[in-house]
């Protein structure tokens, strides 16, 4: 495996995948709705393009349920345990990937760039320093590198011209 590469997987060890690269942003949200779907108090998703996720083993099954926007929020989750790996959002449909960060097999040095709908967290969770944190939602080319913004600007427009 080469240094930009990481693996990770579902809790029953059924679902193994691999991602390329660093990935565009990393969000800790705390929106009502992450909440609900995690059954925790946020959820920490790396986003990537869907082109650098390899599924190495296992099935997935997919589970819609409905974005902040209204649109389609699509999770993938392993089909043996139901453990939720990423999400394929209504912005970037199935360009781009929402990566559960807790099924890297190693997490420890990503980060989050923000964290997102503080304003609904739960009253006791701290919010880490250092770490930029908005009651809503960021331009994310206030806080993004140049390379990194290309990268979301490249999957917007595919989008836009119909793919995904």
């Amino acid at each position: 495996m080469a240094a930009s590469e990481r693996e990770g997987g579902c809790a029953c060890g059924a679902v193994r995948y691999r991602i390329e690269g660093d990935p565009i942003f990393v969000n800790n949200c705390h929106c009502r709705q992450c909440q609900q779907q995690t059954g925790s108090t946020s959820v920490v998703n790396a986003f990537f393009e869907s082109d650098r996720i390899t599924l190495l083993s296992g099935e997935l099954t997919e589970h819609v349920v409905t974005a902040g926007s209204g649109g389609p929020h699509i999770i993938c989750r392993c089909s043996e345990c139901g453990t939720a790996l990423w999400s394929h959002y209504p912005r970037l449909g199935r360009l781009g990937a929402g990566l559960r960060v807790g099924t890297l097999d190693d997490c420890r040095d990503i980060r989050p760039d923000a964290a997102v709908w503080v304003a609904e967290r739960m009253p006791w969770v701290a919010l880490p320093e250092g770490i930029p944190h908005f009651d809503a939602y960021y331009d994310f080319r206030e806080l993004l590198a140049p390379d990194k913004i290309a990268r979301m600007d490249a999957l917007v427009e595919r989008r836009k011209a119909g793919e995904g």
